[in-house]
């Protein structure tokens, strides 16, 4: 499993993508938090906070974990390695987790470059280091979660094709419908009391219950659940192989 894992990072550090998905990630996180103007520019928001990456890195992440998931087993498919990969000694849940695992630490090495971030921020405070640390690392924490969930959600998505852009495109709009869809579908009248029911589906919901520092462990057990779900699902489908 190790040695699999080992792969699969090597494999997208290999390839000039993995720098674009993750210079491109940095890059754009940069210019909300620093460069365009808006309630994400820390310049502009008079307060000593990093509250704008944690406002904008869900909405690039909708985008840079699907591209880094994207070829976890289409490219296998396509490839026709699928069929050797899944005749080593290791279990299909082995397998999944081994590539899970290996895109949930690539979004990791693009998350750590932004603690330069905090750095510039704490020194930027008046007076120095007057920044909320706790409530950061509570929103670092959230972000992580989510990201975990977006990888499982790409990770399934690349196992229903072997066409990297078809799960590239499935990857999007599952992100974006489990981020903010349910939010959506509760702010209609159709279903009344129901209302709060869809709207603790949302990711959103929990992500943002989680940013404000607070670990509760409903959002953990929700996030911990999305994960699961998903990668079930992955499981179903390399096993449907085999009927």
């Amino acid at each position: 499993m190790y040695a699999l894992l080992k792969k699969e990072i090597n494999s997208f550090l290999s390839s000039l993508i993995g720098y674009i998905v993750i210079t491109v990630f940095l890059l754009t996180v940069g210019l909300f938090m620093w460069i365009f103007p808006g309630d994400s520019n820390v310049l502009e928001n008079g307060y000593s906070n990093i509250d704008g990456l944690f406002v904008v890195a869900p909405w690039v992440f909708m985008f840079l974990i699907p591209a880094i998931t994207m070829r976890s087993f289409a490219d296998e498919k396509k490839s026709g390695t699928i069929e050797l990969l899944l005749t080593r000694p290791l279990t299909d849940l082995q397998i999944i987790a081994s590539k899970y695992l290996a895109g949930f630490i690539l979004v990791l090495f693009s998350l750590l470059p932004t603690l330069i971030y905090y750095i510039s921020v704490h020194f930027l405070g008046n007076p120095t280091g007057n920044i909320d640390t706790g409530g950061m690392w509570g929103s670092y924490i959230g972000l992580l979660f989510l990201a975990s969930a977006f990888v499982s959600i790409g990770i399934f998505a690349s196992s229903i094709t072997e066409n990297q852009v078809i799960a590239f495109i499935v990857a999007v709009f599952l992100c974006f419908f489990s981020f903010i869809g349910f939010d959506s579908i509760s702010g209609l009248d159709l279903f009344g009391t129901v209302d709060t029911l869809i709207m603790s589906l949302s990711v959103n919901e929990h992500y943002i219950s989680m940013s404000r520092g607070v670990i509760d462990t409903r959002d953990v057990f929700y996030f911990l659940s999305v994960i699961g779900i998903f990668i079930l699902l992955t499981k179903t489908t390399l096993e449907s192989r085999k009927w």
